[in-house]
């Protein structure tokens, strides 16, 4: 299995604890950079620092992605296999991007992914910037996606998006908690916890 560890925005002591265990437990860790390695180095010296170019050229990346999907699949068909990156590995990250390359090359490799503290919410904390009511959040391009907190209808606020476009949606109530649950697609409750998160995505042009 590969699993994508978040290891937060840059300082060392924002590292979770769940990512130190990973980092030790892996048979192999991988990382995008040196800024990455400093972070892993005291937990991992042997991580290995795989190549991730920063450019327009999509060929080129493609290849830079297949080469180190190469590297990686063979550990991560055989054990426990790290790949840790800043920040969060499911917010605008290389990983889900690499995790396409593997799996059409490696279908047998599990994928799974641990949380780390975003930039997003890091900024809040480095700029003394209270954040409350909604907010956006882009990269540049219209968002695809939406995440609505405390969510006490669910069924009724995944209909009232549908007529927007949106055709995706997961629920989680309690995260993290022993009584943590997920629900997907039409799935939806009536009703839901205040501890709920909603995520709404259109379907890709």
């Amino acid at each position: 299995m590969l699993v994508g560890v978040g290891l937060g925005p840059g300082d060392p002591e924002l590292l979770t604890l769940r990512a130190v265990r990973l980092l030790r437990e892996a048979s192999a860790v991988f990382v995008p950079g040196n800024l990455a390695y400093d972070l892993v180095r005291p937990y991992r010296p042997d991580a290995v620092v795989l190549n991730f170019p920063m450019t327009n050229d999509e060929d080129y990346i493609r290849t830079c992605m297949e080469e180190n999907a190469d590297r990686i699949a063979p550990h991560a068909a055989d054990g426990l296999s790290v790949f840790g990156i800043l920040g969060d590995p499911n917010f605008y990250s290389t990983f889900s991007r690499l995790c396409e390359v593997i799996a059409a090359r490696y279908p047998e490799v599990a994928f799974a992914t641990e949380p780390g503290i975003s930039s997003i919410t890091a900024f809040a904390s480095v700029a003394n910037v209270p954040v409350a009511g909604g907010f956006l959040v882009s990269d540049g391009n219209g968002p695809e996606s939406r995440i609505f907190m405390k969510v006490r209808k669910p069924a009724a606020l995944a209909a009232s998006l549908s007529e927007e476009g949106y055709s995706e949606f997961v629920l989680v109530e309690r995260m993290f908690m022993p009584e943590q649950r997920v629900y997907r697609g039409g799935d939806l409750p009536e009703k839901s916890d205040y501890f709920s998160i909603l995520f709404a995505r259109r379907p890709h042009a």
